[in-house]
């Protein structure tokens, strides 16, 4: 008996996602948050910078909140202490964000469990980079 493949949540939301938001998105190119955004938009994503700390980074332009974003957003990638997540989801759930990404070592299960409340897809304590590397060869 053939096995139905099994699905690939992650996949399919890297597949029909365009537009990441990404909060601590820092300009300086030896930060995580940098590399990591690099590489994802070499691979034709849109990143939108959010940190009120900087006015643009690769060659985009940066916004203080995600609430001051003006397009739509499909997944908001978070580059922040854990303690400042619950604030990133609140705004991520007034904006009806589809998915909310906490990169490696940010954890913090109220602020998902909030999120999933919300319908909205959660990946934590992953690398978005490292995800799509090994989906998407």
């Amino acid at each position: 008996m053939a096995s139905l493949p099994q699905s690939d949540a992650i996949a399919e939301l890297l597949r029909r996602s365009r537009n990441i938001a990404v909060v601590g998105l820092s300009n300086n190119p030896m930060r995580p948050s940098h590399g990591v955004s690099a590489y994802m938009q070499s691979h034709g994503y849109r990143i939108i910078p959010v940190n009120p700390n900087i006015r643009e980074c690769l060659g985009e332009n940066a916004y203080p909140s995600l609430l001051e974003v003006p397009e739509k957003i499909d997944i908001v990638n978070v580059f922040r202490r854990p303690e400042f997540v619950e604030d990133v989801v609140d705004q991520a759930i007034r904006l009806k964000v589809p998915a909310i990404w906490m990169q490696e070592d940010i954890i913090h299960e109220q602020a998902a469990d909030k999120a999933r409340k919300a319908g909205m897809f959660v990946v934590m304590d992953l690398c978005i980079l490292k995800e799509h590397r090994a989906r998407f060869r």
